[in-house]
């Protein structure tokens, strides 16, 4: 039976910081989130980072799991935004 499809598309902005991709992945990890593939980069000051992370083994729904990075994101001056793959695909298609 083929395993159920349920990846998200994590993407993160802001000033560029110590720590940010340490934090995000700690926090993946947390809830048992596993790192497909990530790829960052600093833009002059700004950091610009996009993960694609599987959610079949975790210990959180794409809700909560929205709710709670956005949020302490914010609280580290971060735009966090979580998207299922289906709906990034569907946003960004030409």
């Amino acid at each position: 039976m083929e395993e159920r499809k349920n990846r998200v598309i994590v993407t993160v902005l802001g000033k560029d910081q110590i720590g940010i991709i340490a934090w995000v992945s700690n926090r993946l990890a947390g809830f048992n989130v596993n790192i497909l593939d990530i790829s960052q980069t600093i833009l002059q000051d700004f950091f610009t980072m996009i993960m694609i992370v599987d959610l079949n083994p975790a210990q959180i729904d794409a809700g909560d799991l929205t709710k709670t990075l956005a949020e302490e994101g914010r609280q580290r001056g971060l735009q966090v935004n979580v998207q299922h793959e289906d709906v990034f695909a569907y946003m960004h298609r030409i």
